[in-house]
């Protein structure tokens, strides 16, 4: 009876350990964004994704949560990231690029983890890698810009891949970046309250275009805000940019101009990179008809 008795306790206690040792490495993939709902307006996500493929990731760094992205596993792309806009308090920190432990382990670390000089086969597999950007002719455009993040951290956690899409230069350092400085600006200006931004990408319309034969290169990226806080007197012209407004701006400067007209003055290096604003349900227009989804950026259009 004792040796039963020890048996049991041993059971008993080998059975505690693996349950405590399960919640420190159990990873924290979900099909929703529970944990990281308040980097959208009023915690609601974007509706109307219905596609079978896309990752809820709230992005993690440092131990805490920093910004929510929706992540395409097969294009090893994602489709937007979501966040809180906000004034940066230093320069841009040095590019420590970083990966999603948890697309490739479902039992990783749910933090973040950068880049190694050899990577995994499940990494590889599971989303883009450092390789993928060599000698492909395009930039890793940030979703989520560190520069409209405060903190060190807040901005080193952008530095990850799946925050990124393959972005021609002409696009990252010209008219795309002009309106994300255009956007701080607004927000600086005239909200009172917190803005919140999704910044996205759009895939071409003939089918999906590649880089390494691995990750999907956007037609389009496109952005929004909603600043449901505001300065009671706007100017005239501010009025109509208020509580939201959106953009949609060019990565392929071949394209035809159905969506984005091009501006033949604009200078040589960034012609074709045009950027084109529009009201919120414009760019939902846009995106339902592209993407072949009804998506509604936020809840009640941020009234």
């Amino acid at each position: 009876m004792l040796q039963t008795h020890h048996l049991r306790s041993s059971i008993r206690f080998l059975f505690l350990l693996l349950c405590c040792f399960d919640g420190l490495v159990l990873g924290e993939l979900h099909q929703d964004f529970s944990k990281c709902l308040n980097f959208f307006y009023k915690g609601t996500p974007p509706q109307g994704i219905n596609a079978t493929g896309y990752q809820p990731i709230c992005q993690r760094f440092k131990n805490q949560y920093r910004f929510a992205g929706m992540y395409h596993r097969q294009s090893r792309a994602p489709l937007y990231s979501a966040y809180i806009i906000s004034s940066a308090d230093g320069k841009r920190p040095d590019s420590t690029w970083m990966y999603e432990p948890q697309l490739a382990f479902s039992r990783a670390s749910a933090d973040m983890k950068p880049f190694t000089s050899s990577v995994d086969q499940n990494v590889m597999e599971s989303q883009a890698v450092l390789q993928d950007y060599k000698n492909s002719t395009y930039t890793r455009g940030h979703l989520n810009p560190s520069m409209h993040q405060k903190t060190t951290e807040d901005r080193a956690a952008t530095f990850t891949l799946t925050n990124v899409v393959p972005q021609r230069a002409g696009s990252n350092s010209g008219p795309w970046n002009s309106l994300e400085n255009e956007v701080m600006r607004k927000f600086k200006a005239f909200c009172e309250g917190p803005m919140y931004v999704i910044t996205g990408a759009m895939p071409y319309a003939d089918g999906a275009h590649w880089i390494s034969n691995r990750v999907s290169v956007p037609e389009y990226m496109w952005s929004a805000y909603c600043c449901p806080s505001y300065k009671a007197k706007l100017p005239q012209d501010v009025q109509p940019i208020f509580p939201t407004y959106a953009a949609v701006g060019r990565n392929d400067c071949y394209s035809d101009e159905e969506i984005v007209p091009v501006n033949p003055k604009a200078r040589a290096s960034v012609r074709g990179y045009d950027v084109r604003k529009m009201p919120l349900d414009t760019l939902e227009g846009i995106l339902a008809q592209r993407l072949a989804m009804p998506i509604s950026l936020f809840d009640g259009q941020c009234q």
